[in-house]
């Protein structure tokens, strides 16, 4: 039986150092020059850089005092969510003027499908490039395009000629593009996954299309399957405009396994200065905290607490830290991972709500 199905025309759209493009925007004394949004404390976090500051290496999420040492004469302009919002939603109805299978992952990219759109333009690179047009007509931002079959193949592409790209990922190039991709460049594979596939020899997509279905669930558990799927350019999610995100986390497993109570609560504050930063990048809060703990034999244990209001702060978020770390036993017991995630967010109140881009460290 022939397959009838059009091939899906997918469009992610990834806005351009975002917020700190935005500074940039409405201060011209900060163009040309490096330029971060995040805390500049101790305790403080990137939450976006500009391409200023990317050339010495700086990147979203990196520490505050390692950003400073890698550029001593960098400048921390004003965290405005609220202004980001309002760019993000101006953004948005720029995408609804073509489709309304918009999914959002972030206030700064969504996937796009066009396969049928509003306008009856068959070409997808067209819509994506008028898409990127429009965008700089009216807010004066740039956006990078990528422009593929499914989505995992549009987020690779939109990422590949940054900034101000655009990338086309056809279904006859797709095979050979994956094969010749870094493992560490794939969508869904993060930092310590990519350094566990190179410990047993995936450097690659090819790498990864030769390893057996049952070797990557082996080794890399219910995420084995992807993995196996995107080494074949396999993708069936759809863009899903209702999809609700039910909660954020995010977690570090550290090099070595930390025993000193002092350490693990040093290590616990910067990654909840980071899960706080990606609350307001989504601008989702939630009453849940969840504290995960994993040991060195691997045994891990979970404490969680509910209040009565959203955590929106980094002192509340670190209070409720501490409350869920004194119902933990960590004598002599070295720790592997920490990981904190919030629940019972209130997204369920937008039209739309906004997902980060998932991880699987």
């Amino acid at each position: 039986m022939v397959n009838t199905e059009p091939v899906r025309k997918i469009i992610h759209i990834d806005m351009d150092a975002f917020f700190a493009s935005v500074e940039q925007r409405d201060n011209p004394e900060l163009r040309g020059k490096p330029v971060v949004v995040g805390g500049k404390g101790a305790r403080g976090v990137i939450a976006a850089a500009s391409y200023e500051a990317r050339k010495y290496g700086i990147r979203s999420a990196m520490p505050s005092k390692i950003a400073l040492r890698k550029c001593p004469y960098l400048i921390f302009a004003g965290s405005d969510f609220k202004k980001y919002k309002d760019v993000s939603t101006q953004i948005r109805k720029i995408f609804f003027e073509y489709t309304d299978l918009v999914e959002p992952l972030s206030l700064d990219e969504a996937f796009l499908d066009v396969t049928e759109n509003k306008i009856n333009m068959p070409s997808a690179t067209i819509i994506a490039k008028q898409i990127k047009n429009i965008i700089k007509e009216r807010t004066q931002l740039t956006a990078s395009a990528g422009v593929s079959f499914n989505k995992f193949l549009a987020k690779i592409a939109s990422d590949y000629d940054k900034p101000d790209g655009f990338f086309l990922i056809t279904p006859d190039m797709a095979e050979e593009f994956t094969e010749k991709l870094a493992i560490e460049d794939f969508f869904g594979v993060g930092k310590v996954t990519a350094e566990k596939m190179h410990k047993t020899g995936i450097k690659t997509g090819l790498d990864l299309k030769q390893r057996t279905l049952n070797e990557l669930v082996k080794n890399f558990g219910k995420q084995g399957k992807f993995f196996y799927n995107i080494a074949r350019t396999i993708d069936h999610r759809e863009v899903n405009p209702d999809h609700i995100r039910k909660s954020i986390g995010t977690e570090q497993t550290f090099e070595y396994d930390i025993i000193n109570i002092e350490t693990i609560y040093d290590r616990t504050e910067q990654i909840a200065e980071k899960l706080i930063e990606r609350c307001k990048k989504a601008d989702t809060f939630g009453k849940t905290l969840t504290l995960k703990v994993k040991y060195s034999d691997f045994k891990q244990i979970t404490r969680s607490k509910t209040l009565n209001f959203k955590i929106k702060d980094i002192n509340t978020l670190m209070k409720v830290s501490e409350e869920l770390f004194d119902q933990v036993n960590f004598t002599y017991n070295p720790v592997r991972l920490i990981g904190l995630s919030i629940t019972n967010l209130d997204n369920q109140k937008y039209e739309h709500a906004f997902q980060l881009s998932f991880e699987f460290d």
